[in-house]
């Protein structure tokens, strides 16, 4: 290896940069090089100094160091040559190898480049070839459809001119016969009109075949490209029009004439098939329309053109202009009126008011007449487009109508009737005092209109109208006009509260009555009978009646009495909060008897809405009439306890004594309940369900108290038997009912008779002997529990309630809230637990007793 310094001194020759030509110059002009940087290394400098001192050198000089340089650089070469040529020698030798191998690559690279080009020959070419003949064929290919369509159309086009001839006979008069005049026969109207359908049903199938014919030689003048065969496998050629032929040229205005002909024959067909919802000529119609492919838009037209007629007949009917005119027509002219001809008036005088009426409901009547005229014709028109289908997809005509409907033509037409409708009737109600007065409160008249409108279209549609169902597009058409309804249903309100007002006007001072609560459901009645007629308008004066009844009984409630003084029977007369509530109780009983037949007059539905405040109203009086009720009951029973006080012991010269001191007060407090409680209250039949039910409660509790009454003597049965005929006459001057004549007394009787017959068979019970006491048809006509307890009467043994120590009162409601079986259970047992807690010497006078009693008890027990 050379020495550091050596290598040092061919730095600059070494260097990637270095430029004989700019090194010779820097040493022809004494500059350094390379020139020196602006800022270096340390390293970097030493060699730049090194670099410039060489350049700075003598030109002789600096050549003799190169030639020594490159002498050196020789001899180091040839030495490294001789030390290492066996390597050398050994990498020629792989050279040569190496050529040998490119020979190889080259060779095989020629052969691929031959084998491309052989591929080249078997594809390209051939592909060439083939895509000169697919340009052939396609060419050739066009021109058969050409051809194909040329002749194909003039066929269709001779067709269609056989088709438009025999429409043109079809038209004219039909030609003589044996020589003889058509006129001169005169054939019979059955066969005049069968030869007329008979011509008529050939004209419409000839207009369909014409129509067909004129569709295909539209679609074979206008082809589309997918129906070029195998040309789509290039790119798309648009096909040769056949208006550029000559064979075909000459036929165009035939066919557009034809076009039009048929175009008129279809509409003329479409307009009688409507207008006389004939759906054979209707469907004749529409297949024409779907031969000629201008069905949908056909469709749309008919709906849209039906639509516009609605429109303009209800704005027809609410312009106030026209009634104006109307209603003035037939007016003689006066002075006053030329001079105000120019301005026309929007609102009646009261002169005029009833011609403007009379017009207005002229006009309303003609709407719905034209309104069930055109919802006839569309739903004629598609149950047709139902019915009729493609012969090829059997896709029905009112799907094909749909692609350019938003929907179906029914739907279309409630849809612009109702929006118009509301529209036109908000804006003259708006605009118009007349119109709205006139409308909501005639609204049952217009109403009924409307139902006219639904019963016409019902038979020839699908839409109910009915207590039970009403269809949606009946809803929807009502709604249209709900802005009357709700003026009509606030005057039904105001005239319900009116009522309810009136009748509670004189306060407590004068509270209402029967007369007021037949006057509430009366007015209520009333208000129910003018819209039974409508499911809708009933349920909604439901509605408002139900407010005005919970109204009533609101007002009611806050001015009955429940403090002691409404239940109070001290006497001698009522109290004024009895006869307050006797009052309110009458006006609430004759509005609940009258409003509680409405359930069977009118449909559930209504009489769900109603029947709560109906029934509220009961309630109500019930409230009232409850305490009262047992308040007196409380009291008759409580008179007729102090039976026990009298004494029934008493010997037999004595004798009757009169009246007993607890029967002069219940004979006393009988009637004060009946001539100042009850005579108050004015409601009818009520009170003969609460006479009776006050007098089998008292009959039933008297019986009870006589049966225990202990010791009874006989002085005590004359006295016991005269207070029994006191009672009795008693109870039927009590029964008495003046409003309900003997009719009703009766009835009471009959509702009485059995606890009137066990008053009677008790007071001659008190007369037999003992072993009459056993036998049932002696006994017959009293319950076996009074039987039992006189038994235990007359016996030595002591009573149930004495055994149990309980009072009388208290033993008697033990009997009333316990039932027979459970009683007679008591007696058994407090028959022997005498038995087991007295001796033989004591048991002795009361055997006989409780055989009777114990022969009474297993009759009952085994009937």
């Amino acid at each position: 290896m050379p020495p550091t310094d050596a290598l040092n001194d061919y730095s600059v020759f070494s260097n990637a940069d270095f430029d004989p030509n700019e090194y010779a110059n820097a040493v022809l002009a004494g500059e350094p090089y390379p020139p020196p940087p602006k800022s270096k290394s340390r390293g970097t400098a030493t060699n730049a100094t090194i670099a410039s001192e060489a350049a700075k050198e003598d030109i002789s000089v600096a050549l003799g160091k190169l030639t020594l340089g490159i002498d050196d650089v020789s001899q180091q070469l040839r030495s490294l040559v001789t030390q290492h040529h066996e390597a050398l020698l050994s990498e020629a030798a792989s050279v040569h190898q190496l050529e040998g191998s490119l020979q190889s690559v080259r060779q095989g690279l020629s052969e691929l480049a031959a084998s491309l080009e052989k591929l080249r020959l078997k594809i390209r070419v051939p592909y060439q070839n083939l895509s000169a003949h697919v340009i052939r064929i396609q060419r050739l290919q066009l021109a058969a459809d050409v051809l194909r369509r040329t002749s194909r159309f003039v066929l269709v086009a001779r067709r269609l001119d056989f088709q438009m001839n025999e429409l043109a006979k079809s038209t004219t008069t039909p030609p003589q016969a044996n020589g003889k005049p058509e006129s001169t026969k005169v054939p019979s109207k059955a066969s005049a009109a069968l030869e007329e359908n008979i011509i008529e049903g050939e004209r419409e199938r000839t207009v369909a075949k014409a129509a067909l014919s004129i569709a295909e030689l539209t679609a074979l003048c206008n082809p589309e490209v997918s129906k070029l065969g195998s040309a789509e496998l290039l790119a798309p050629v648009a096909p040769i029009p056949l208006r550029s032929i000559n064979a075909v040229t000459q036929h165009i205005p035939g066919i557009d004439a034809a076009r039009v002909k048929i175009t008129e024959e279809m509409e003329n067909m479409l307009r009688d098939g409507l207008q006389n919802l004939n759906r054979s000529l209707l469907a004749s119609a529409l297949q024409t329309a779907h031969n000629l492919r201008v069905l949908p838009q056909l469709v749309q037209d008919v709906v849209d053109e039906i639509a516009e007629t609605v429109e303009s007949r209800i704005k027809f009917a609410f312009d106030l202009t026209g009634i104006a005119k109307e209603a003035t027509k037939d007016t003689p002219t006066t002075a006053a009126s030329l001079m105000y001809r120019s301005r026309v008036r929007t609102e009646p005088t009261n002169v005029t008011a009833p011609q403007w009426t009379n017009a207005l409901w002229i006009r309303l009547e003609g709407l719905v007449e034209d309104l069930a005229s055109n919802c006839i014709k569309i739903y004629t028109l598609e149950k047709v487009l139902k019915l009729k289908r493609d012969s090829a997809s059997k896709t029905p005509f009112l799907e094909e109508a749909l692609k350019v409907l938003e929907s179906k033509p029914s739907s279309t037409f409630w849809m612009t009737a109702a929006r118009c409708l509301e529209t036109n009737a908000k804006e003259s109600a708006k605009g118009s005092t007349f119109v709205q007065q006139t409308l909501s409160n005639g609204y049952p008249r217009l109403l009924r209109l409307f139902h006219d409108f639904f019963s016409k279209i019902g038979v020839h549609t699908d839409t109910v109208y009915s207590q039970s169902y009403q269809s949606p597009e009946t809803v929807l058409t009502l709604r249209a006009i709900s802005n009357f309804e709700s003026l009509y249903l606030s005057r039904s309100s105001n005239r319900l509260t009116e009522t309810v007002g009136s009748a509670m006007s004189g306060g407590m001072r004068a509270p209402p009555g029967m007369a007021e609560g037949v006057t509430i459901a009366r007015t209520v009645v009333n208000e129910l009978d003018s819209a039974r007629f409508d499911p809708l308008l009933v349920k909604a004066v439901a509605k408002n009646a139900a407010t005005a009844l919970e109204l009533f009984l609101g007002r009611v409630d806050t001015q009955i009495v429940r403090d002691r003084a409404a239940t109070s029977l001290v006497g001698p007369t009522a109290t004024p909060q009895q006869a307050l509530n006797a009052s309110l109780v009458s006006a609430l009983y004759h509005c609940w008897l009258r409003l509680s037949k409405l359930g069977s007059e009118y449909h559930e539905s209504v009489s769900v809405i109603i029947r709560p405040a109906v029934q509220n109203l009961k309630t109500e009086y019930e409230k009232v009439t409850e305490p009262l009720l047992l308040a007196i009951r409380r009291d008759l029973s409580a008179i007729a306890a102090r039976l026990h006080r009298a004494d029934f012991g008493k010997a037999m010269d004595a004798g009757p004594g009169g009246m007993s001191a607890y029967m002069r007060d219940m004979v006393d407090k009988l009637t004060f309940i009946r001539n100042e409680i009850l005579a108050r209250f004015n409601v009818g039949d009520l009170m003969k369900t609460w006479l009776v039910s006050i007098v089998k409660r008292d009959i039933r509790t008297f019986v009870l108290h006589a049966s225990l009454a202990k010791p009874l003597s006989e002085g005590g049965k004359l006295q016991l038997t005269s207070d029994m005929t006191e009672f009795e006459f008693a109870l039927n001057a009590f029964m008495t009912d003046p409003s309900g004549g003997s009719k009703n007394r009766n009835a009471m009787r009959d509702a009485i008779a059995e606890d009137h017959n066990a008053l009677r068979a008790l007071r001659r019970l008190l007369f037999f002997d003992n072993q009459s006491l056993v036998l049932e048809n002696q006994t017959s006509g009293l319950p076996p529990l009074i039987v039992l307890h006189h038994i235990l009467v007359r016996s030595p043994l002591p009573l149930p309630h004495t055994i149990h120590g309980w009072k009388v009162d208290e033993y008697v409601r033990w009997v009333d809230e316990h039932t027979e079986a459970e009683a007679y259970t008591l007696i058994e047992g407090c028959l022997s637990r005498w038995e087991a807690t007295v001796d033989d010497e004591e048991r002795a006078p009361g055997e006989e007793y409780v055989g009777l009693a114990r022969s009474v008890l297993i009759r009952v027990s085994t009937a």
